[in-house]
């Protein structure tokens, strides 16, 4: 008979985890040591290295040219580095929520045709980076803002459509099996049975998707998108450093202002739940 009054000994991890735990752990440290060794990391040389960037910034880049981010031209692509973002995130989303209807596995209209298509198309746009998708759209379209939001759609479609699978996902099967059973078909079973459970999660990742494609706008700018981007690549190519340092600030501005938007608008979508 087992004594009821001997207490129980604690222990953090059972045998066989903390072997599993363990090892993982060495595994992952024996990697990144041969990762450093293999690349030919010199530490002390990169520390010191990173002692010398302040001097640098302050040698070439203080003070900002705060005067040039204040023109009106430089005011102008700051909206069109909104408009782009807006108009990307909104086409983007729009496109994901089928793709993502298609790529549940547990309410996909057909799991042999529709299933795979919308598994694909996420996957692809997840796949390839927005610089590379900005670099195609300039190469077709030409440089402009028709390419940068093209590549910020493909970008949102990717960021977006992953998440809006995930959480159909995991919506609860009650609803839509009783949907089914009175003989709903897939659109109706979509519209009446998952989209009630997911339309405030739906709701915060697209203002998420929004922040997202807001910072991603800048780097496609940068490769040929217009807007802030532009600016900052022909003030790189020419040197003019103190007006990089300027629009590095009005950038790191905006995109706190998005962030705080972004933040403040997910805050009252939780809040109406």
């Amino acid at each position: 008979m087992v004594d009821q009054h001997t207490p129980p000994k604690w222990s953090r991890y059972k045998y066989p985890e903390s072997l599993y735990k363990h090892g993982t752990l060495l595994i992952v440290l024996l990697f990144l040591g041969y990762s450093l060794h293999f690349l030919n990391v010199d530490i002390p040389l990169l520390l010191g290295a990173l002692g010398g960037l302040v001097g640098v910034v302050g040698d070439r880049y203080y003070p900002p040219d705060v005067a040039y981010v204040l023109d009106r031209g430089y005011l102008a692509a700051i909206l069109d580095t909104l408009q782009m973002s807006f108009l990307g995130g909104f086409a983007g989303v729009c496109l994901a929520i089928p793709l993502a209807w298609f790529s549940a596995w547990n309410v996909s209209p057909n799991r042999r045709v529709f299933f795979p298509i919308g598994r694909l198309g996420v996957i692809s746009c997840r796949a390839i980076h927005e610089t590379i998708w900005t670099i195609l759209f300039v190469s077709v379209l030409g440089f402009g803002m028709l390419a940068g939001v093209s590549a910020l759609t493909m970008f949102c479609v990717g960021f977006a459509g992953k998440l809006f699978a995930d959480e159909i996902e995991a919506i609860e099967m009650g609803p839509v099996e009783a949907m089914r059973s009175a003989g709903a078909n897939p659109f109706q079973v979509f519209l009446y049975a998952v989209v009630p459970q997911v339309r405030v999660a739906f709701t915060g990742i697209a203002i998420y998707t929004w922040d997202v494609a807001f910072r991603a706008a800048t780097v496609v700018g940068f490769f040929g998108g217009g807007g802030m981007g532009w600016y900052l690549k022909r003030n790189v190519q020419q040197l003019e450093n103190l007006r990089v340092a300027a629009i590095i600030l009005s950038i790191i501005a905006m995109v706190l202002v998005a962030e705080f938007l972004s933040g403040w608008l997910r805050a009252t979508v939780n809040r109406a739940k």
